[in-house]
């Protein structure tokens, strides 16, 4: 099973963890990206997530599956939000389910590497000086 996903609402990590669960698998890992108050030396004060969303389920679904062919894990999992967040909410979460550790770290990693690099998300950071500014994250 993979699966990638966008979603405005918050994201809930149990019932994703939930969905790695597997008999074959030895070993979960899993990423949380929480946004900060803080970053360049700018007090933050919230984020806005936007995607071209068409193309962002295209590729990040691309990303998952590719790897999961190539790879030992077994199920991938990687929800990303859009919209508004607060300080202290999930931005993206990545889970995988592999036989061993090793290639459940890697795959992980590779995962939320990939999502950055290649998915069409833009955040927009909201600072204490009311200020605004684009970052591709």
């Amino acid at each position: 099973m993979t699966r990638f996903e966008l979603t405005e609402l918050p994201i809930d990590v149990a019932a994703l963890r939930r969905e790695l669960d597997d008999p074959h698998c030895g070993a979960i890992a899993s990423f949380e990206g929480i946004v900060r108050d803080h970053n360049d030396g700018r007090s933050v004060q919230r984020l806005e997530y936007q995607s071209y969303a068409d193309l962002a389920m295209r590729e990040g679904q691309a990303i998952v599956d590719a790897i999961v062919a190539v790879s030992q894990a077994r199920r991938v999992v990687c929800v990303h939000r859009v919209g508004m967040l607060a300080i202290g909410d999930v931005a993206v979460w990545v889970g995988v389910a592999a036989a061993h550790r090793g290639a459940a770290f890697e795959v992980c990693r590779h995962v939320i590497d990939q999502v950055k690099l290649r998915v069409p998300i833009w955040k927009n950071e909201h600072y204490a000086d009311a200020s605004s500014g684009w970052i591709h994250p």
